[in-house]
């Protein structure tokens, strides 16, 4: 694309809505949440034209009212994703032909529809099927789908615009071509941004795309789905199926058309990903592109001359917004023995001030987490903690699912830093921190870098700047995205392009041009003007 030839609106983040009491917003979002509670939705299957209602179906419930049934959708056979993998297949003949601002036409229409007349409908949608507050919700659901929809469009304009040099006799250039059949997308429970984004940013590229949103966001996912169609995304260029994750990935990796995944999940799910397409790879027709964020064991460093307010409100929001929900959350501190008391004692004045409930009630700092299953493992957690001889429950600790899956924000404390929760990934309101002696900083560093499997993020806090150097190089391989003096949580679209290494997943850094390359299949053209006509050079002589 000849760089100016057309004109994108310039990307721009979307401002966060406050939700005070008494504003327009405020009254919105809990006039959806009431209306959206007892609309009783079903979701079908969304394959080329078709919405399939198989009459196989699964409830969808509230978290934080798990015997509230909110609707059903229904589950695929073989059979569906077969013929999923036929319609996108066949629709790609024409997406993939189809003029880039075309396809930026579509996007930037998803994004100012969830600005405006979807907003409080997704929000709502958020806040029912996976408890998030409305701040949570207003940040996932709204700001950053917007900002991927926006910023998307502007990276791939500057992807295209990336030519190489061409001269007075030749003219070289490079098409960005969508890949050679179809592309995966799995996607999580715990941000309706990524849900989205994960298949968009692929069909966006002129890719076809096959999702499979989680089982505990499927009541959300209705809403992307409805935005995605009125923005005029063509039939079969999404395919939305639900059902057996086991059976429809295995499905897909069968295609000899399947040519790339996109995921955001867990990290063993991620490695047999890899299992499965590298005993497939005789069958493709193309190497798959694979890209996949995983899991984290995210950090927060605090050295002896850091602030104890912003230490401590780093904890309660990096551990705690969200259930401790996001991979990016804090599950592990590291505090120096001269400011443990002081932390300690604000930790428990800010976490005896926190409520707990409904995100209906906007004074609800926690929710509930997302299933039974999560609420299991992370009680066991609590339970083990409180009967160890080197960790001991010093914060909260409680947990009741009679009506929701509600776990009390927690924090434990260890003797031993190598224990259980400062290595394990438990995806909840549980923080575990250790004490280390002032003098032991450095290695302190080396001991949070060897602890942990995961390099997502991570966060140190301080105010001398030869050890924010230090913790900067000693840290370098343990977080793709760092942060110096904040929460390791909130990376913003077009500001902190996220994602991490290790096993953490392949760091392709969504919000970024880095992430659309990956689903783009460069050709280069080269056009000589003046074409030889003779073999020999001068070299030869006569």
């Amino acid at each position: 694309m000849p760089k100016g030839f057309f004109h994108v609106p310039k990307a721009v983040n979307e401002p966060v809505k406050s939700y005070a009491p008494n504003s327009p917003e405020k009254a919105a979002a809990l006039a959806a949440y009431r209306e959206m509670w007892n609309a009783q939705i079903e979701v079908p299957l969304y394959i080329g034209s078709e919405q399939i209602k198989t009459g196989n179906t699964r409830n969808m419930t509230a978290p934080h009212d798990h015997k509230h049934v909110v609707g059903k959708y229904h589950l695929a056979e073989k059979s569906h994703v077969e013929k999923a993998i036929a319609n996108a297949l066949e629709s790609r003949k024409k997406w993939a032909q189809l003029p880039w601002e075309q396809r930026a036409g579509i996007f930037l229409k998803a994004a100012e529809l969830i600005a405006g007349p979807y907003r409080a409908k997704i929000n709502a949608a958020t806040m029912i099927a996976q408890s998030k507050t409305i701040f949570q919700a207003e940040i996932d659901a709204a700001c950053e789908l917007i900002d991927f929809l926006r910023f998307n469009v502007e990276f791939m304009t500057q992807i295209y615009n990336d030519q190489p040099k061409s001269t007075s006799d030749m003219w070289n250039r490079l098409e960005y071509r969508p890949l050679e059949g179809f592309v995966y997308a799995v996607t999580p429970f715990n941000f309706t941004a990524i849900a989205a984004n994960l298949p968009a940013s692929a069909a966006l590229m002129g890719n076809v795309v096959i999702w499979k949103p989680s089982d505990s966001q499927v009541f959300s996912a209705k809403v992307i789905i409805d935005v995605f169609k009125e923005a005029g995304v063509p039939d079969g260029v999404i395919n939305v199926v639900f059902g057996d994750a086991q059976m429809i990935s295995e499905t897909v990796y069968a295609s000899p058309d399947f040519a790339g995944i996109h995921f955001t999940g867990s990290t063993h799910v991620f490695k047999d990903i890899f299992k499965h397409i590298g005993n497939n790879i005789e069958i493709y027709k193309t190497y798959p592109r694979i890209v996949g964020e995983t899991g984290g064991k995210d950090f927060i460093v605090a050295h002896p001359s850091a602030n104890v307010r912003q230490v401590v409100t780093g904890i309660v929001r990096g551990a705690f917004e969200f259930q401790g929900q996001k991979c990016s959350a804090a599950s592990r501190a590291y505090v120096p023995k001269s400011l443990w008391p002081e932390v300690k004692s604000e930790l428990e004045k800010d976490m005896k001030s926190m409520k707990m409930g409904t995100p209906e009630d906007f004074s609800n700092f926690i929710t509930a987490v997302i299933h039974e299953g999560s609420f299991d493992k992370l009680a066991k957690a609590i339970d083990d903690a409180k009967t160890s001889s080197d960790a001991e429950v010093i914060i909260g600790g409680n947990y009741d699912k009679s009506v929701g899956y509600f776990i009390e924000p927690t924090v434990i404390l260890t003797t031993n830093p190598k224990y259980t929760t400062m290595e394990t990934e438990l995806f909840g309101p549980v923080i575990t921190i250790y004490v280390y002696e002032d003098a032991k900083w450095s290695e302190t560093l080396e001991l949070v870098d060897q602890t942990s499997p995961y390099a997502l993020t991570g966060a140190i806090f301080s105010a001398d700047r030869y050890a924010i150097n230090e913790a900067t190089k000693a840290l370098e391989n343990c977080a793709g995205n760092f942060y110096i003096n904040d929460k390791p949580t909130g990376a913003v679209v077009g500001m902190q392009p996220f994602g991490g290494a290790r096993a953490s997943g392949t760091n392709d850094k969504a919000g970024s041009a880095q992430n659309l390359l990956r689903w783009v299949s460069p050709r280069t053209i080269k056009e000589t003007f003046v074409t030889p006509t003779d073999y020999r050079y001068p070299f030869l002589g006569e």
